[in-house]
């Protein structure tokens, strides 16, 4: 019910703002615009499906390698006593466990090619659980919400980008990226769990996200004290080794225990296609409503709206060209990376806009198109409280990522 009320406020909005920019500005190419738009952001979300197919393809298999092998049970096992207090509709020797901390782990490892499927196939299982197929479950929404935080420690993908842009150091928002990203995930934990109604006070709970306190500090105190030059080199090949060796743990064990490799793999393939297929709906409706909403112009109204309050405010601006980035972002991954982009073709990559919108590209995900592939992925139309969460830790991450970039950037 929710994303339906968000499908049509943003074509309702396109269209007053549309006659706005005719009318009063004589704009004659907005709804030329606009309608180009759908036709090429329904052509993009079959794209992306179309995408998706192989690597679904091939994630899928290798899960069932895990599953076979017993890898994902090990992994499980590790996390359960933490799952257990955020997910406590799901049973303590449930596969979803297992699907779970691997897409965590992808995540955080900024594999976001490995992260969909293995996000895809943890919601999956959870709708094994779901006695109402077509609501979420509170546990649906716990998963969802974490994976639209976007807990992301190795932004591999940003500082490529920024290397690309001309940047001298394009490792410089590695540090505060991941404290942006971090204050959003414990955001969007908190607003869950007051939902829900999980005590976060509990002793395994809290000493889980003590423990995760601490590795990300560790990281930290690690990056920081590393040449710039080496951060980048050290990161990527850190995410890679983990990735092939998780690909490798995964067969090995399946062949000691004489699992018939290529015929799970095969097995768990076949899901991939399917799920691709599904997913299509979803996608081209979300990405239209989108792509409707800013070719009319609504998006750069709302920045300019938001600059003069500051202005009149007497509050510092010089974030708000970077602001595109962090709007765009829950609404459009490809979206918030071209305005990432932009911003440093127009201000520089080492400019303090930047910086920000590089730091605002890796403070969260994009919860509008997370929410219509995962949910879209097994049916699931009436999302509850997953929006209003979800849109909270994308504001957490992005007030975060300002105040910390005020702090590293000036």
């Amino acid at each position: 019910m929710v994303l339906n009320y968000i499908w049509v406020a943003f074509f309702l909005i396109a269209l007053v703002v549309g006659l706005v920019r005719l009318i009063f500005l004589g704009d004659m190419a907005v709804f030329t615009n606009m309608v180009t738009s759908t036709f090429d952001t329904a052509k993009t979300g079959f794209e992306i499906s179309l995408g998706l197919t192989g690597v679904l393809t091939l994630w899928l298999g290798l899960m069932k390698v895990g599953e076979m092998g017993g890898a994902i049970a090990i992994l499980a096992k590790v996390a359960r006593p933490f799952f257990r207090r955020l997910f406590p509709e799901v049973p303590a020797d449930h596969p979803a466990h297992g699907s779970i901390i691997m897409n965590f782990a992808a995540n955080m490892l900024g594999l976001d090619n490995a992260a969909t499927p293995l996000g895809l196939k943890a919601m999956q299982e959870l709708q094994e659980l779901n006695p109402v197929k077509d609501t979420a479950t509170n546990a649906q929404i716990m998963f969802l919400v974490l994976n639209t935080s976007g807990l992301t420690v190795i932004p591999i993908s940003i500082m490529v980008y920024r290397a690309q842009a001309g940047a001298v150091n394009p490792t410089d928002v590695f540090l505060p990226i991941l404290l942006a990203t971090y204050f959003s995930t414990l955001a969007g934990l908190i607003a869950v769990a007051v939902v829900q109604r999980i005590n976060l006070f509990h002793p395994v709970v809290l000493s889980y996200l003590i423990g995760m306190t601490a590795l990300i500090a560790v990281t930290l105190l690690y990056f920081s004290g590393l040449p710039q030059e080496r951060v980048q080199t050290i990161s990527t090949l850190v995410a890679n080794v983990t990735l092939f060796g998780i690909i490798s743990a995964f067969i090995l064990m399946a062949t000691v225990r004489r699992v018939n490799v290529y015929e799970a793999f095969i097995e768990g393939a076949k899901e991939g296609f399917n799920v691709a297929i599904r997913i299509i709906p979803y996608l081209v409706a979300i990405l239209v409503a989108i792509g409707v909403f800013r070719a009319s112009g609504a998006l750069d109204a709302l920045v300019d709206g938001v600059g003069r309050l500051f202005a009149a405010s007497g509050l510092r601006t010089d974030f708000i060209p970077a602001l595109p980035t962090a709007i765009m972002k829950p609404l459009s991954g490809s979206g918030a990376r071209g305005m990432m982009v932009d911003a440093m073709n127009t201000y520089g990559a080492d400019s303090f806009v930047g910086r920000l919108s590089s730091v605002f590209q890796g403070a969260t995900d994009t919860t509008f198109y997370i929410i219509a592939l995962y949910f879209g992925s097994v049916g699931i139309r009436k999302t509850r409280h997953a929006v209003a969460c979800g849109l909270i830790a994308d504001a957490a991450g992005i007030i975060a990522a300002i105040f910390i970039a005020f702090i590293f950037f000036g």
